[in-house]
């Protein structure tokens, strides 16, 4: 029945000429795409994404949409199929990548790679970061070209490989070397989603900004020795003295247009004493008190709030006799969006204090930093309006803590917004998520989330009426 209104509700905001595509008869379709991209073991380390990038050629190809495949290694293509406006509007962007993240195939109940269908759910690797984007954007782009849509704007659809670690062959690629066959005004891609509790929806979270990955080494040296001869000058020591006193450093809170917005919005929704400390944190006699309280129970509102640092790798020593002259540890460093990382860099040294502790940055592939997405485009209001139509939650405006390839977009002007499918809350702790060992997601919430992002293309791509007023 909620799914039945869904569709009313859809129909309702549609622009009065486009009829709402028969959801219920295109189900077993989308399914079928689903498991198959689900059953391609395209997992990243190593990057094998062209069987899956085949198989969606094959399939936009046979509806008669023109697709170009762009790679760098040929196991690794991009896949681009677009369909032409009338060129009244900028070009619209819909993405998501091919690659997934590894697996541990001992851990899984289900094989990783057999989208398995049980209870009400498609298990398998990719199920929800992103084969289910993938599979959304290739339905948007069958039925609107089935339905003959008029268009405003060009759809153009990038199916993109290495996203989970190797960006140089996929986003970096395609920005650096293929501008010009993705460039547009707006960019619907992964990064949030909507957020349920108890089987209900609760809010959705829309991505409009995210933090910015680096990673950085400490690198303590000193004397070797024996071990049975302790020294003050130990590297693994002084190590561990600079891993602690990093840790125990909180940067300064700095919110944003986006963070601003999703606390009030949140506020608005919570029970009184967490709307309290949500409406609280810039207040100055508060905000000291609420951030110790975020820190210790809503580590990811902490996150929100900063530029993180946290130590996640530690190397030393080969023999337990043996006093090494050398100890590592490397820090995952988070940066809000226009953090100065080489003033930070310096304030880190200040921190640690001790000449010998170096800082090196690592080297690895990483996104750049841009502004925030905006909050007052048509693309974000069609999202807003979208999901009171189809989910009946707000909207609150998200800056992720983690990293996506819209960073890439956003950088050349891009307005992008993370969208995503209803996943329940629970499901993360009991090992159901994203990059965990049995993720899946829920068959009707995977259906939900394509007449979702039916309805958010149509709504900014779609040609109105003559005489019809601007959405």
């Amino acid at each position: 029945m909620k799914l039945a209104i869904g569709a009313l509700l859809l129909a309702a905001t549609l622009p009065a000429q486009q009829p709402s595509p028969d959801w219920r008869r295109l189900e077993e379709e989308t399914m079928r795409h689903f498991q198959a991209l689900l059953r391609f073991d395209t997992s990243d380390p190593p990057g094998h994404e062209a069987p899956a990038v085949e198989y969606l050629k094959q399939v936009l190809e046979r509806e008669g949409i023109p697709v170009k495949i762009f790679a760098l290694d040929p196991k690794r293509p991009n896949l681009v199929a677009r369909l032409k406006g009338s060129g009244k509007k900028r070009s619209l962007l819909i993405m998501g990548h091919t690659d997934v993240v590894n697996v541990d195939p001992a851990k899984w109940i289900h094989p990783p790679f057999s989208a398995t269908r049980e209870g009400g759910y498609v298990y398998g690797r990719g199920a929800v970061d992103d084969k289910d984007n993938v599979v959304a954007c290739l339905m948007v782009m069958l039925e609107l070209k089935r339905r003959n849509i008029p268009l405003d704007r060009d759809v153009i659809f990038l199916a993109e490989a290495g996203e989970e670690g190797s960006v140089r062959y996929g986003i970096q690629y395609m920005v650096e070397k293929h501008w010009p066959e993705i460039e547009a005004e707006f960019c619907f891609a992964e990064g949030a989603g909507v957020v349920r509790s108890g089987g209900r929806a609760r809010y959705a979270q829309i991505q409009t900004t995210e933090k910015i990955p680096y990673a950085v080494r400490l690198v303590a040296t000193g004397p070797a020795g024996h071990g049975s001869v302790p020294l003050r000058t130990n590297a693994v020591v002084r190590l561990a003295q600079a891993v602690a006193k990093v840790a125990a450093w909180q940067t300064p809170m700095r919110l944003n247009d986006t963070t601003r917005a999703y606390f009030e919005r949140l506020a608005t929704i919570s029970a009184p004493e967490d709307a309290a400390r949500y409406n609280g944190l810039a207040h100055p006699d508060r905000s000291a008190e609420i951030q110790e309280y975020f820190a210790v129970h809503e580590p990811r509102h902490n996150a929100m709030l900063r530029t993180s640092i946290s130590p996640n790798i530690l190397q030393a020593g080969y023999r337990v006799n043996v006093i090494p002259s050398e100890a590592v540890a490397t820090l995952d460093i988070r940066a809000l969006p226009d953090e100065d990382v080489p003033r930070l860099l310096e304030l880190l040294r200040g921190v640690i204090n001790d000449p010998a502790v170096k800082i090196v940055p690592a080297e690895r592939d990483t996104r750049p930093p841009a502004q925030p997405s905006r909050l007052g485009t048509e693309a974000f209001r069609a999202v807003e309006a979208a999901v009171r139509g189809i989910y009946g939650v707000p909207t609150l405006p998200y800056m992720s803590t983690g990293a996506t390839d819209m960073a890439y977009l956003r950088a050349r002007g891009v307005d992008c917004y993370g969208v995503g499918p209803a996943t329940d809350v629970e499901d993360g702790p009991k090992g159901f998520g994203a990059h965990s060992d049995q993720e899946r997601i829920l068959e009707e919430e995977l259906h939900r989330f394509v007449r979702f992002h039916w309805e958010i293309v149509v709504s900014v791509a779609a040609a109105q009426p003559v005489g019809a007023p601007s959405r």
